[in-house]
């Protein structure tokens, strides 16, 4: 078989740090299942697989599976993975690569410095917003004292094409007590269209960035990632919509992973356009750790 493989830190400003990644070149003769036991013996919180080197309706076909399911889209998933195409079979500057993913196509961007990437940027698919959740359940299913919920502004699903629970927490205190109850967490997701949840607060660690996030999820292998786009993504919409920082446009920085010793920075750009729509962007920068063969 020996198909290129690459091992990529990704949202990370150097290496072993933000979210570990996987991508898989050529493999359009693995079945689902290869790719599945591939991912879970990879055992990051995703694996990319390129189907072809070639491109197809004007983009290149991936897929992206966890330990145990594939995925529609994930954010570090989609950068990391048009980070390979450009330095790999592209091989050379291109201010645009597409992805076609089960979600549909994602466009992400390239800035250069030095003719290496310097920050790709994702425009992820409109949001949709779904229920809003009691924050007595909320706290119960991260182990925290109600109070600690900021109940100026709702616990609510978002979605950019993976669903993902919203909860605003009032201090950086709060987002590093949180520990999931599975009982209650269970509960929780159980109501909802979202298997995950994602909390965040407007105090830091580093006073350059404006919000500190952690994210959560159902497993018991892997339940906090170090960084995740696509959580961030719904993180802008639910900002812009609710109007956290009091406009209908963010630009920030946001830092992932530092409770578990991965630091994260991602960037988010979103605004509510004339009739409403909300357009979001998720930026970062990818690391390349190792690549080899997978034989």
């Amino acid at each position: 078989m020996n198909l290129p493989l690459y091992h990529l830190d990704v949202f990370a400003e150097t290496k072993y740090a933000g979210n570990q990644l996987a991508v898989v070149r050529n493999a359009e003769g693995l079945s689902a299942l290869d790719m599945q036991k591939i991912a879970a013996e990879m055992n990051f919180s995703e694996t990319s697989f390129i189907l072809s080197d070639q491109e197809k309706d004007g983009g290149y076909d991936v897929r992206i599976f966890t330990l145990d399911e594939e995925l529609p889209f994930a954010g570090h998933p989609t950068l990391g993975t048009a980070y390979i195409i450009q330095r790999y079979i592209i091989k050379k500057e291109v201010p645009e690569i597409r992805l076609n993913l089960k979600v549909g196509q994602i466009s992400v961007t390239f800035s250069y410095r030095d003719g290496e990437p310097d920050f790709l940027w994702m425009k992820q698919i409109a949001p949709t917003f779904g229920k809003k959740f009691n924050a007595g359940e909320v706290a119960v299913a991260l182990n925290l004292d109600p109070s600690m919920i900021d109940t100026r502004y709702p616990v609510q699903e978002v979605s950019t094409g993976l669903p993902f629970i919203i909860a605003p927490l009032v201090s950086l205190d709060a987002v590093r007590a949180a520990i999931i109850d599975r009982v209650g967490f269970m509960k929780l997701i159980d109501k909802s269209e979202a298997k995950l949840i994602f909390i965040f607060s407007p105090e830091t660690y580093d006073p350059a960035n404006q919000v500190n996030g952690r994210m959560f999820d159902s497993h018991i292998g892997i339940g906090e990632d170090p960084a995740t786009g696509s959580a961030n993504g719904c993180l802008a919409s639910y900002l812009v919509k609710h109007r956290y920082f009091g406009e209908k446009k963010v630009d920030i920085r946001v830092e992932q992973g530092y409770e578990i010793g991965r630091p994260s920075l991602l960037l988010l750009r979103a605004q509510e356009e004339e009739g409403g729509a909300i357009s979001v962007a998720v930026g970062g920068r990818v690391i390349m750790v190792a690549r080899g063969e997978l034989m």
